[in-house]
This record gives structure tokens, sequence and C-alpha cells, in this order.
């Protein structure tokens, strides 16, 4: 819950920083990375305290889906990001999860390691492109475009891993039935 709340936080200091290299966007900068650190940190102690909840099951996906959503407009809106990468990975994030909760009834699909391999390059990637250091070091939104390049790859070839999961399970539950 605590990362829902930090989502509104982060875009005021985003939308707030006129300048897009001053303070605020430092402030936007840190609220974004307490909010991914807080997702590692609930996975670890859910998973180590085995306290893993249908709650938790819904709610941390529309967090992720909040908080990276978030940025990735709000960089497109600010026109540091190109928008087809931001449609690109809005689609396909909220088609998983929109697909997740159709399936569920055949059984759960669990986070592959592609898709954490996708967060975490697209977490590298928005951190990059959050910095507000394009102008003391040109090189930084070079790097963030080619993370991000490389999260966007993953990140369709990690949807259309999940849609055919999809498929097999529900193909194996008709058959069982």
């Amino acid at each position: 819950m605590f990362r829902i709340v930090l989502v509104p936080v982060f875009v005021w200091f985003m939308l707030a920083d006129d300048s897009h290299q001053g303070l605020l966007r430092w402030l936007a900068l840190a609220a974004f990375a307490v909010a991914m650190y807080t997702d590692q940190l609930d996975g670890q102690i859910a998973r180590r305290r085995n306290l893993v909840t249908n709650f938790g099951k819904i709610a941390d996906p529309i967090a992720d889906k909040l908080l990276t959503g978030a940025a990735l407009v709000l960089l497109s809106v600010l026109g540091e990001l190109p928008w087809w990468i931001t449609i690109v990975i809005l689609v396909r994030e909220w088609g998983i999860t929109a697909l997740r909760f159709v399936v569920i009834r055949y059984g759960v699909m669990p986070a592959s390691s592609g898709g954490k391999l996708k967060t975490v390059l697209q977490t590298i990637a928005l951190v990059l492109f959050l910095l507000p250091l394009r102008y003391v070091a040109p090189v930084v939104p070079v790097v963030a475009l080619v993370v991000m390049l490389a999260a966007v790859a993953v990140t369709v070839v990690t949807g259309v891993d999940y849609v055919m999961k999809a498929a097999r399970l529900r193909a194996e539950a008709l058959k069982a039935r």
C-alpha cells in the first residue's frame, strides 16, 4: 500500500520541477527508488515469513504498474522518452495483468525469471531517465535509452511467453475436465 501512496508523491515532484534537473527531480527519483525498494523488501518478507496473501498477489502487480506507468507516461509527456516505448510497455503490462485475471480460474501464472529480468531492466532504465544529470553527463540519456531498448525487447518477449503459458494452462485445465 505504501508504494501506491508514493505514486502521487512521485508524480507531484516530477510535475512541480519545471527545470527537470532541480531538487524536486531528485526528490522524485528518491520517491521512485524508495517505492521500488519497498517492492523488493515486501516480496522478501512475504516469502521468508510465508505471508503471501491473495490481496498481495493482486495489489503488488497493481502497485508496480501504477508506479512504472506513471514514470513512463511522465517521461513521455516531458519529451524525455519516446511515446512508442511507453505505449509498448504499458500495453504489455496491463495486457498481461488482465490475462492473469482471465486465466486465474485455471491456475496461477507466477512471475518467470524473464519477467523478473524485465522488471529489473525497466527499473534501471527508469532510474537512469529520472536522474537529473543530462546536462552534466550527456552520456546518461544514451545509456538510459540503450537499457530501455533492452527492457522493451525483454518486455515483448516475456509478454509473448506469458500468452503462450496462459493458453497452455487453459488447455490443460479444459483437458482435465
